[in-house]
């Protein structure tokens, strides 16, 4: 369903099938191998409803009996996800799109001041790309995402939308300060945050869980 969050749209993902998985990605019990897979179906869930109003263009196509008109996705899409966590949602956005770049931004945010630290982007100068889509599991304070959708501005692209599995309203109400012309893709709003600033019940360290460092 669409939120309508002052001005900002937030688009929230209620198909049964993803209701059902992030209910088990939350579970602490499960393994990473387990938490891999359901974060590749999640994405690929979450990639379809992001990529919903995607622009199309008409293609000659020859079928076995014919030919015919058909459609084809009109603009160059990239995914940017912020490493480390992101990572984790590029396979089901690639199994959705297989033909999106894909760019890196690594971005954490410091634990004591909450400011989030670049690290790493290789941002060409210019950019072919006409949407992109910010990957980031988890919207918390919203620092992270804000800096890296700003990133994503100056790179030159317009139509910009933030994926997130799990989105706190706090997060979400930061978010829309600087950017409510951001639809944000959610798979689920959460109760709020929690002392450390992390969203609860949440899904932990989703970087940690992913990759087995906890």
């Amino acid at each position: 369903f669409f939120l309508k969050h002052r001005n900002m749209v937030v688009k929230v993902c209620t198909h049964p099938l993803m209701r059902h998985k992030l209910s088990f990605l939350r579970d602490k019990s499960v393994k990473p191998k387990e938490f891999r897979e359901l974060a590749r179906e999640i994405s690929t869930l979450l990639a379809y409803e992001a990529m919903a109003d995607l622009p199309l263009e008409n293609m000659p196509v020859s079928t076995p009996y014919g030919e015919t008109m058909g459609e084809q996705v009109s603009h160059q899409v990239a995914l940017v996800p912020v490493i480390r966590s992101g990572l984790g949602m590029v396979d089901g956005f690639i199994y959705a799109y297989p033909n999106a770049q894909v760019w890196h931004v690594g971005m954490y945010r410091d634990l004591k001041t909450l400011v989030p630290v670049e690290y790493y982007n290789r941002f060409t100068n210019e950019t072919s790309c006409q949407t992109a889509y910010v990957l980031d599991p988890t919207l918390s304070c919203g620092s992270v995402a804000r800096a890296t959708v700003g990133l994503v501005k100056q790179w030159g692209v317009t139509n910009i939308k933030l994926a997130t599995f799990v989105a706190s309203p706090e997060g979400i109400a930061n978010f829309e300060e600087e950017f409510p012309d951001i639809t944000i893709v959610a798979g689920a709003i959460d109760e709020g945050l929690n002392a450390e600033s992390m969203v609860v019940p949440g899904l932990g360290d989703v970087g940690s869980r992913f990759f087995g460092t906890q």
